[in-house]
């Protein structure tokens, strides 16, 4: 019998994931989902052709890579009925907080890679920080990668306490951003845009200036300063940020976001 990949959950994370290996070719009998809710699993049969199964039995003692895709308050209860069934397999967690040597405890197994994605990846535009424990092998990495290629790009970290930093800031990160958007598009609709003309430009002019970023050698700071001249209306915006403190703000929201990313580790880690 084949090997397959196994997902514990199949929400909207596990759906990337799947939908990506479903376009590059991946049978769908060689993807194994469980999942207890049924509406969740009549989308996924409908969108991916697969059968997910309500609980874990011995089905999963075929998974050579198994994706912990439910939320971390939910883990150990979880991994209760699937750790007999997958202690040689590689273990992916895509679950905020959780540390390697908790899911490792839980499942019984030595290769736990964490990942920490961002929801841009259900459009295959996201970046997902890595880290593997000690065993994980150079193939199991290239089989991650594998994995999470349709979701956007991939970065590993050496330490794994630094994904929580990673969580705080691309993980939350989308949220702050759409926080912009909102007041950027309140403020044009109090000067007399629509909102559909307000919002168009605020995501284009967003839009626009990541990718301008990410194609440019120069540094944030100096793509700000370019489009900043002394007394213009930028200038004035910029100036009435600084006066705000917002910089300090955002600053310390990826902070808080950080020190929630290692409280959850400590509430639900334990096993």
């Amino acid at each position: 019998m084949s090997s397959c990949i196994a997902f514990i959950g199949g929400g909207n994370m596990a759906s990337a994931i799947i939908g990506g290996l479903r376009r590059a070719g991946h049978p769908a009998e060689d993807l194994l989902v469980v999942e207890p809710f049924e509406a969740q699993r009549e989308r996924l049969a409908a969108d991916f052709g697969l059968r997910p199964m309500a609980a874990a039995d011995a089905a999963l003692s075929r998974a050579r890579a198994v994706v912990w895709a439910v939320k971390p308050q939910l883990f150990q209860e979880a991994a209760a009925p699937v750790a007999p069934h997958v202690g040689g397999a590689l273990q992916l967690s895509v679950m905020a907080g959780l540390r390697a040597d908790a899911i490792a405890r839980a499942t019984g197994a030595a290769r736990v890679v964490r990942g920490m994605p961002n929801t841009p990846a259900l459009i295959g535009q996201g970046i997902t920080g890595l880290h593997a424990s000690a065993a994980v092998t150079a193939d199991d990495r290239a089989l991650v990668e594998q994995l999470l290629q349709a979701t956007g790009r991939t970065l590993w970290v050496d330490a794994e306490g630094d994904l929580d930093t990673v969580t705080a800031l691309s993980g939350s990160g989308p949220a702050y951003f759409f926080f912009l958007v909102e007041h950027m598009v309140a403020a044009a609709r109090a000067l007399g845009l629509d909102e559909a003309k307000a919002r168009e430009l605020a995501l284009a002019t967003c839009g626009g200036a990541a990718a301008l970023a990410l194609q440019s050698g120069e540094s944030p700071t100096a793509l700000r300063e370019k489009v900043t001249s002394k007394g213009g209306t930028t200038h004035a915006a910029i100036t009435s940020l600084q006066a705000d403190g917002v910089g300090d703000a955002i600053e310390r929201a990826v902070k808080a976001a950080h020190r929630r990313a290692g409280e959850l580790g400590d509430e639900f880690g334990r096993g």
